[in-house]
């Protein structure tokens, strides 16, 4: 079992680890790989240009939420059966990447610069 520092680290794992299904989505909804692409010829990307990744039409607002919860259940329901304890973690952080997304899209709309699309 995980003590200390690995606790955080399995949680900031699975916190950020969840945004990759932003790719696989971006990819079924167009057919080409483009942001996987661009990230890998752009690595700077992923961490200081974010915005840059993906296109409106690739990945909306709506399609990302249903994606992390189609992922993320699965994912807390497969270490419930494994180990609770880390299930509950990742339930949690999961929870807090979720609504952290919906208050960011929440100001984007009523803010105009961005739709839920």
């Amino acid at each position: 079992m995980l003590t200390g520092l690995g606790w955080v680290t399995f949680a900031a794992v699975v916190g950020v680890g969840i945004d990759f299904d932003h790719f696989l989505v971006a990819w079924y909804n167009t057919g080409d790989p483009r942001a996987i692409r661009y990230c890998l010829r752009n690595p700077k990307a992923v961490f200081v240009d974010q915005e840059s990744i993906f296109y409106e039409c690739e990945l909306g607002k709506l399609d990302r939420l249903l994606s992390h919860m189609l992922v993320g259940g699965p994912v807390v329901a497969v270490l419930w059966a494994l180990a609770p304890t880390l299930a509950a973690l990742a339930a949690a952080s999961l929870y807090v990447h979720v609504v952290a997304d919906l208050v960011q899209d929440i100001r984007d709309v009523r803010a105009g610069t961005g739709s839920l699309g």
